[in-house]
Parts: structure tokens; C-alpha cells; sequence
């Protein structure tokens, strides 16, 4: 299982969870501070200015655990309507053209997989990561103004 963690500018952190492991809310904080490191890495202002995390209701994000976490480091999570997968950037923007690319490869190993997928986030445009995060405003103005009710195209 492959977790990206994205913004306009590009991918910050590609995650791969080994196979045979599961994620779990520890794994999941884990997987956070690596984020946190990655952030301070790629994109120092924006732990000044304050993270703003979308992700789904999944056990592992919202298990006290978890949520301890973002409160210890101050993250802002933005509210995840549930039966809402057009308010989930990767879910509707990201993964169907990586399905595409990968469509029809096959792979000797699980390090060729992922060699793939990070060749393949590196040589995406900024403008594509930019034109996804844009994409949200219009379904979540649509969430907002149905008061949180599930969003049909």
C-alpha cells in the first residue's frame, strides 16, 4: 500500500507500507512524523504557517492515537464527509492516471514497483499537482453549501 502525501507544489511524502504489514494508528503517526521531517525538508514555511492534513475517517487517522498526535504538533484536519470520495484529491485526481500509467506493466520486483512510482510523481508537472488541489474548491463549496451532505456530480 503506497500513502502519498501531496500539495500544489508536488508530492511531499511517498509512503510504501512492506507487504504483510498493516497499518494501524501507530504506523500511521509513524508514517506522519515522517511526513513532518519531509515538510521540513521540502517545504520549511509551511510548519510555520501550519498544516493543513485532508484524509479520510479510516480507523488509523482517527483513532485517539492519531489524534493526539495532530493536536501535540497543532495540524488542522479538514473535516472528511463520509461516502464523499470527490472531496479526496487523491482518490479522484491522483490515482486514476497512475492506474493508467501503470496499466498493462508488470514488475519483477516490489523495489521496481516502487522505482516506477517515484520516477513517475518526479516527472508530473507542478500544474498538475497545482490544478488538483485547485479542483477541491468546487465540490467542497458544494459540501458546504448542502451542509455536509453527500456531493453527486
Amino acid at each position: 500500500m503506497a500513502t502519498v502525501f501531496w500539495d500544489a507544489k508536488g508530492v511531499i511524502l511517498l509512503d510504501i507500507l512492506p507487504q504483510g504489514q498493516c497499518i494501524n494508528a501507530a504506523r500511521y503517526c509513524s508514517t506522519l512524523d515522517r511526513l513532518k521531517e519531509a515538510i521540513r525538508r521540502k517545504r520549511p514555511g509551511l510548519l510555520r504557517r501550519g498544516v493543513v492534513l485532508q484524509h479520510d475517517n479510516a480507523t488509523p487517522h482517527s483513532a485517539n492515537l492519531t489524534q493526539q498526535w495532530l493536536q501535540r504538533y497543532g495540524w488542522e484536519i479538514l473535516p472528511h464527509p463520509a461516502h464523499s470520495p470527490d472531496l479526496a484529491p487523491s482518490d479522484f485526481y491522483l490515482f486514476g492516471p497512475l492506474k493508467r500509467h501503470l496499466g498493462g506493466m508488470a514488475f519483477e520486483t516490489e523495489g521496481d514497483l516502487i522505482s516506477e512510482l517515484r520516477n513517475w510523481f518526479d516527472n508530473l508537472d507542478v500544474d498538475f499537482f497545482r490544478v488538483g488541489i485547485n479542483s477541491l474548491l468546487s465540490p467542497w463549496q458544494k459540501c458546504i453549501d448542502l451542509h455536509g451532505d453527500y456531493v453527486e456530480k
